[in-house]
């Protein structure tokens, strides 16, 4: 006569489930991604669809989180089209003007570190950053165990396309002005495509952030660099966008130039707040 053993079938039970977890291997639809992209956004109405699609596609799942300036083109009317697709995957907030880069980024982060991320990206939504690099700056961080790891257009060489010899002349000599005064170790010190470890962000005071503009980028790398973060540069192909307008003027380049000496010196004399 048969006998039902209740222990026997659990145990049987359990096997086949365990068998089952390692056989199959299905995507987390809608899951916690640990890695999330900052996109600023003013007027990228040709780009933004095409840069967020392209994110998602790649193997490693991020989430993209979009700070636009109330872009008179209407890029968040496009964002939030692209959200009813995206439900938990995108996200945007919305400002009330044009209000800099770094505030944007900042905004970002915070968002950010009220979440769960591991994880956060700089990156343009014009095409000149590879959304295929990606992969590369989260591993850089996640596999090998640095903090920030930097999209470097000058760590091997110039690495960029379609510039004008006169903007690329511009920018490697104020990466190598800016390396000589700060003294880091880091040939493109001016780059915006970032992977930053969450514990970086959460130790330099947001608040305390003093440039908006192109200085902002060298602000936060010095900043991790003062905290001792492991800084790491993976090279990158810079292309230059090919839709939309630039945002650099004359008043950002003027503010890198001379917040650099000032932040050097304060660093100097103990009283730059990190």
């Amino acid at each position: 006569m048969f006998q039902f053993n209740d222990k026997f079938f659990l145990n049987g039970v359990f096997r086949i489930f365990a068998i089952l977890k390692k056989e199959v291997h299905l995507p987390k639809i809608g899951s916690m991604a640990n890695a999330l992209v900052v996109i600023p956004t003013y007027n990228e109405i040709d780009n933004i669809e095409k840069i967020v699609r392209n994110i998602f596609s790649l193997q490693k799942q991020f989430h993209v989180l979009v700070v636009d300036d109330n872009s008179p083109d209407l890029t968040a009317l496009k964002v939030k089209e692209l959200m009813e697709e995206f439900p938990k995957q995108l996200f945007l907030e919305q400002r009330t003007g044009k209000l800099g880069l770094g505030s944007a980024y900042i905004l970002g982060f915070k968002w950010a570190l009220k979440r769960e991320y591991e994880f956060i990206f700089e990156m343009d939504a014009d095409f000149s950053h590879n959304p295929n690099d990606l992969i590369r700056l989260y591993n850089a961080c996640h596999k090998e165990g640095n903090d920030v790891a930097i999209g470097s257009r000058y760590k091997t060489g110039v690495n960029v396309v379609n510039w004008p010899m006169s903007r690329v002349l511009m920018s490697w000599l104020a990466s190598k002005y800016v390396r000589f005064i700060t003294q880091m170790n880091i040939y493109d010190t001016t780059a915006g495509f970032i992977c930053y470890r969450r514990s970086v962000l959460e130790k330099i005071n947001l608040d305390k952030i003093q440039f908006m503009g192109y200085a902002f980028q060298i602000e936060m790398k010095y900043k991790a660099y003062l905290s001792k973060f492991k800084i790491v540069e993976v090279p990158v192909v810079f292309t230059d966008r090919t839709k939309g307008e630039s945002k650099m003027s004359k008043g950002i380049i003027s503010e890198a130039i001379f917040g650099v000496i000032s932040m050097r010196i304060k660093s100097l004399f103990k009283t730059l707040d990190i």
